[in-house]
């Protein structure tokens, strides 16, 4: 018998950013994937393959348009998102759904049960989902979030969801990386939720009224007139678009249409007048100082002496001995002094 040798498997090899991207461009799903958990890997290997990665597939990347959706628990963002994005792929769009997940701030554990939530657009052959957990990232958004956009970009979607946690005012974190923001609503909710509804409706660029059907449908179209109003109260929007606010039912397959027409809308509006492309450069330098901020401190809590320099400086915070501010400069100052000694 001769001898045999045998190729390794793509799932026994460790993929190059070549394969990565080939298999992206191709829009193939597996890679897709698993890139996106590659750009989430804390490990420092992994870290300078996905750098390399989304180097290769960036010029093939920016094409869509990047929608964050967001809204009070129980809104039924998940509801809408499956509603709302059977529709796109019903008039040929080719949609990707990063749903953030809520999580455990004591495990980082997440339920990642968007797939289930949302069985029907789950089995779309036009739509992609991938459920990410947020661990503990400020504003309901996963820490590689941007780059898992540029990826489904490059893999041919055309259509962004990002789905937020819905935590409060810090949702609006998602601002930064999406091009336009959507605000899910209730009709009926009460005057207790307004301080949290404020902050985020400055920002939103649209509002949808959900669940306006049934017994619901004239609380849904009286809370459409008085955001309206609300909204006409707030200060110019730096793109001049003037939000806008509809009512739809996931159940009865209302107004997914006329939500299209509006960020549509959105689109051709902000590109005529240049904002859209102002946007997302300004969301790029954001997206590279929020980098170095990081990075900073993750070389920090790598070096073992500047890690116990942090565990002790928590310590004096919590005996009331230091400021945070006194005690991060001294941290900062002796990263510094390091990396001179280094140099």
């Amino acid at each position: 018998m001769g001898s045999s040798t045998h190729k390794p498997t793509l799932s026994a090899a460790r993929l190059t950013a070549d394969a990565y991207a080939n298999g992206i461009l191709n829009h193939d799903r597996v890679l897709l994937s698993r890139a996106i958990t590659l750009v989430e890997s804390k490990l420092s290997s992994d870290q300078l393959l996905s750098e390399e990665l989304i180097q290769k597939i960036l010029p093939h990347s920016g094409r869509s348009i990047r929608i964050g959706i967001t809204g009070i628990p129980g809104v039924g963002k998940s509801t809408f998102i499956e509603a709302f994005g059977k529709y796109l792929t019903s008039i040929g769009k080719k949609l990707a759904v990063l749903a953030i997940d809520p999580s455990s701030q004591r495990t980082k554990g997440s339920i990642l049960g968007d797939k289930t939530r949302m069985d029907e657009l789950s089995r779309d052959e036009n739509a992609f989902i991938r459920p990410t957990s947020a661990a503990s990232t400020l504003g309901g958004v996963a820490h590689n979030t941007r780059e898992a956009i540029l990826l489904c970009e490059a893999a041919g979607f055309d259509v962004i969801i990002v789905e937020t946690v819905g935590v409060g005012q810090s949702e609006i974190a998602v601002r930064s990386m999406v091009d336009f923001f959507l605000l899910l609503l209730i009709g009926g909710a009460g005057d207790e939720l307004q301080g949290i509804k404020k902050g985020i409706m400055e920002m939103a660029d649209g509002v949808v009224i959900t669940k306006a059907d049934g017994d619901h449908k004239k609380q849904a179209n009286q809370a459409k007139a008085d955001y309206q109003h609300a909204l006409h109260l707030f200060p110019a929007t730096e793109s001049g678009w003037i939000p806008k606010v509809l009512t739809s039912s996931a159940v009865e397959k209302v107004g997914l249409d006329e939500t299209w027409q509006m960020i549509d809308a959105y689109k051709t509006y902000t590109t005529k007048n240049g904002f859209f492309e102002e946007q997302r450069t300004a969301q790029n330098k954001n997206w590279f100082h929020s980098s170095i901020e990081e990075r900073i401190k993750g070389e920090i809590m790598k070096h073992k002496v500047l890690k116990e320099k942090v565990n002790k400086a928590e310590l004096q915070i919590e005996q009331g001995k230091a400021s945070p501010g006194a005690a991060s400069r001294e941290i900062v100052e002796s990263f510094f002094q390091l990396l001179g000694q280094q140099i």
